[in-house]
């Protein structure tokens, strides 16, 4: 199974009213820059809940 890209490098492809669109330059994904937002989010999010041994 192919591990999951966490889109290190995007660019901007496209800008749509208020609304970019960033491509994804390691797995050329295509997004809205809110959608990559939510996701680094989430990520710091997840990082933070996690457990210390102290």
């Amino acid at each position: 199974m192919a591990t999951a890209c966490k889109h290190p490098r995007v660019r901007i492809v496209s800008r749509h009213d208020d609304t970019e669109y960033v491509e994804c330059l390691e797995c050329g994904e295509i997004f809205d820059s809110e959608e990559f937002r939510d996701m680094e989010i989430e990520e710091t999010a997840g990082a933070e809940e996690q457990p210390d041994d102290s």
